[in-house]
């Protein structure tokens, strides 16, 4: 699947969903903040965000180990945005916020509401998964075809006074690349076909990065079920809305994970958890660690990021004064048991600039200084 993602080790997931499917609930049970969430459309008109633990049980292994004076754990980004209605690319309830606010993050966590709950009414007037599905894709869509189809003309018109004028400059060239892909965009939006799910060249994914197309972001589907039904289903993983939910999510969006979870169940940490580390995982992340016994950190990088690269983001002068990393994964280091502390030091191997970090490495890097 291609990459469209920022790249970037500080990204953001946001919870999206129509109007009144337990969204802020969710919020508040993975942030632990309160925010509104009464039963009104548009309580949450500015997003909510929040920065939550990435729960891992090898940081947690390191601090028993090392004790440090201080430890600094890896956190990801959520932000709560408006709820959405039919229209919203039109301008309709909270459309334009709620679309300005997408575009800021970087992963979405659908909310989908498969609960029967007459006190709170559902926008639509009655509760249906796959149409509130259905709903938010194709409001996605427009809202990317409304954009695109306005750069295709504001570039094309560009472009033409370029070539008039024989110019030949990196910003010239640089609009003919994204028109490019723009008009590829335009095509696809067209027939109603996600922009993350068509096949682009490397130069074709550098310049999606640059546009950050709405119908460009990784999902993960949390269906919202009544505490009833998500015993039911923890017990027998049965649901009746489980196989529609999953057939759509196949055919429309086939890289996506689905989480069934309740807002009513405040008994779930371990599947928050889980739905904390998808969000991680689906941007694209993971962790290294440093070690000691003043700190224990993880650190936030992209995946397939390379050693000098990982160094910066202690300080940017150590991939510039990169000299080699010292490097053993954790599953290494738990092997040597309880004699890790006094021999851990000898049982690094030392790489190169080229050495591809893997998530869970413990590395030490030593690096040049300049004057």
């Amino acid at each position: 699947m291609a990459q469209l993602t920022r790249i970037s080790s500080s990204l953001k997931m946001g919870i999206v969903g129509m109007a009144n499917v337990g969204k802020s609930s969710t919020f508040n049970m993975l942030s632990k903040q309160s925010v509104p969430a009464e039963n009104f459309p548009f309580c949450t008109i500015d997003p909510n965000q929040a920065v939550v633990k990435v729960p891992d049980p090898r940081f947690d292994y390191l601090c028993q180990i090392f004790k440090p004076k201080s430890s600094i754990f890896s956190t990801l980004s959520i932000i709560d945005i408006a709820g959405l209605v039919k229209g919203a690319s039109e301008g309709y309830g909270l459309g334009n916020e709620f679309l300005a606010h997408i575009q800021a993050v970087d992963g979405l966590y659908q909310v989908v509401r498969a609960f029967e709950k007459e006190k709170i009414v559902h926008t639509e007037g009655t509760m249906d998964p796959i149409r509130d599905l259905q709903i938010i894709s194709e409001e996605l869509m427009a809202k990317d075809y409304q954009f695109v189809s306005k750069r295709v003309d504001e570039f094309g018109k560009k472009i033409k006074k370029y070539e008039a004028n024989k110019n030949v400059s990196v910003e010239a060239r640089e609009m003919v690349e994204q028109y490019k892909v723009l008009q590829k965009c335009d095509e696809l939006l067209k027939k109603k076909q996600w922009v993350r799910y068509q096949k682009w060249t490397d130069q074709e994914q550098i310049q999606l990065r640059k546009i950050q197309l709405l119908t460009a972001k990784p999902s993960i589907y949390l269906i919202n079920l009544s505490k009833e039904d998500h015993d039911a289903y923890v017990a027998k993983k049965q649901n009746k809305y489980a196989k529609p939910i999953e057939q759509w999510v196949s055919k429309n969006s086939p890289d996506s994970k689905i989480v069934y979870y309740s807002v009513e169940n405040q008994d779930q940490q371990q599947l928050l958890d889980q739905i904390i580390i998808a969000g991680y995982d689906l941007l694209g992340l993971i962790r290294f660690f440093t070690v000691g016994s003043d700190e224990v950190r993880s650190w936030t990088v992209k995946k397939n990021i390379k050693a000098p690269q990982a160094a910066s983001v202690i300080h940017s002068d150590f991939e510039k004064g990169f000299v080699n990393a010292e490097v053993m994964s954790f599953e290494k280091f738990k092997k040597l048991g309880d004699n890790a502390l006094d021999v851990y030091e000898k049982k690094f191997s030392k790489e190169g600039k080229d050495y591809i970090v893997k998530d869970g490495d413990i590395m030490h890097f030593k690096t040049k200084s300049f004057k």
